[in-house]
């Protein structure tokens, strides 16, 4: 009896063994094919070095140093539907590299654009004065530079032989018309009242003063000089000419100019030029003025820009009655600018401009952030406008968007390399092939 017991036993555990052995088998084979078929579903687009994102193989490969290549897979549907370069940050991560964001806005703005100036002459006011015929100067009564001149001074005496012989031109053809001008010949009287006439005009001509001619008139005696008067009111700048020279029609006599009005000429950058234009309010300080502001306008832009300085001059007007700007003074301008409207404006350091063309980042949700192109406007006071490529009310990056766009810049390369190619297509088409012949 108790020999049957222990071979019922010793059969009843080789039994469990074997059950469960086999049992253990099955199990294990299933969860080998779920494996499988969880790598068949996730299989690699391809493979991709870990030192270098750029080298990458459709099989799996190993570095030159050993190590092997990642395997790539194909992006969820989610990441598909983003656009190319957008980037996820940890709220922690953000927090420790010091993300910072400003709304765009849409206000208007203006800009004060400040320069050096140097006060010059009206040159529209400039008198060169200049004989019209060739003498000798007898007299001067203005031989001093900075003296001023009211319209008609007499400024100089010249004498000239060639105004002596005009002058007796003029007395015989007054004498020929008093004898004439009772002739019945109308073709007589009116030859003689031409010749009048033309004698007096070539006086008129050669600068002779009104006065000069009308006592040459009345006393019907010649005059040996020549007063030359100033064709206008100004100040003498230069005197070409002294006293007892010879002087030809060659000769600058005077160099005069009017000073109630002068011209500021400043120098504006590149970046700056499109704020200005003409019509613009303009205030002045100077030293040698301490506590008063001079007003004027931007009278004109000049077409050239500077060689050296690259910057572009431009004309400002002044009024000068009360004679406090002096030309070649030096002074500190400033132009208002006019105002533009309605102007969707962000900070101008959220700008990127590392690229071929501007870009900014833009918040999409807590931590997630959208690269955008975009095209700017005017800029002024720390801000800038967008002109394309921004809304009012959109969130911006406006600090740490330079490691933002790294990681941007690696996610859209990495992104890049995940599309498969037509030929990586073939080659693990190919290789699919290969693994089905095999098996």
């Amino acid at each position: 009896m108790n020999k049957m017991t222990l071979i019922i036993a010793t059969l009843m555990l080789a039994i469990g063994i074997g059950v469960g052995i086999s049992t253990n088998y099955w199990f294990s084979d299933n969860r080998k094919s779920d494996v499988l078929i969880t790598e068949q579903e996730r299989k690699p687009l391809f493979y991709r070095s870990p030192m270098n994102p750029e080298i990458t193989s459709p099989v799996p490969a190993k570095g030159p140093m050993g190590m092997d290549y990642l395997p790539v897979y194909a992006d969820t549907d989610d990441q598909k539907s983003e656009v190319l370069g957008t980037v996820k940050i940890d709220p922690v991560v953000m927090q420790n590299i010091g993300v910072r964001t400003a709304i765009a806005e849409k206000i208007s703005i203006s800009r004060t654009i400040r320069a050096l100036g140097r006060v010059g002459f009206n040159e529209e006011t400039m008198t060169r004065l200049h004989p019209k015929i060739e003498g000798w100067i007898e007299e001067m009564w203005i031989n001093k530079t900075g003296q001023n001149v009211v319209e008609n001074d007499m400024l100089l005496s010249l004498y000239s032989p060639k105004l002596l012989s005009t002058q007796q031109e003029y007395l015989l053809a007054l004498n020929n018309l008093a004898v004439l001008k009772e002739s019945p010949f109308d073709e007589i009287r009116q030859g003689a009242e031409d010749l009048v006439s033309s004698s007096r005009e070539r006086l008129v001509l050669l600068d002779v003063p009104a006065h000069q001619i009308k006592e040459l008139e009345v006393t019907r005696k010649i005059k040996k000089y020549l007063h030359i008067h100033a064709p206008r009111a100004g100040t003498v700048i230069r005197i070409g000419s002294r006293q007892g020279q010879f002087v030809t029609p060659k000769t600058e006599l005077y160099m005069m100019v009017n000073l109630d009005q002068v011209w500021v000429y400043a120098d504006v950058y590149e970046f700056e030029l499109p704020w200005v234009k003409v019509g613009d309010e303009v205030e002045m300080t100077l030293a040698s003025v301490p506590g008063k502001t001079f007003s004027g306008s931007l009278a004109y832009i000049y077409p050239y820009a500077e060689s050296k300085t690259r910057t572009t001059k431009v004309r400002l007007n002044f009024d000068n009655r009360e004679r406090l700007l002096r030309p070649d003074m030096f002074a500190e301008v400033s132009i208002q600018s006019g105002t533009v409207e309605n102007s969707v404006v962000i900070p101008a350091e959220a700008v990127i401009r590392s690229g071929k063309k501007p870009q900014v980042f833009i918040v999409r949700e807590s931590g997630k952030f959208e690269p955008r192109l975009v095209t700017l406007g005017l800029e002024s006071d720390g801000k800038v406008a967008v002109l394309e490529g921004l809304q009012a009310g959109d969130e911006v990056v406006v600090s740490s968007q330079f490691l933002v766009d790294s990681e941007s810049k690696l996610r859209e390369a990495v992104s890049k390399m995940m599309e498969p190619t037509k030929q990586t297509s073939e080659i693990l088409d190919g290789a699919d092939e290969g693994d089905h012949g095999d098996d």
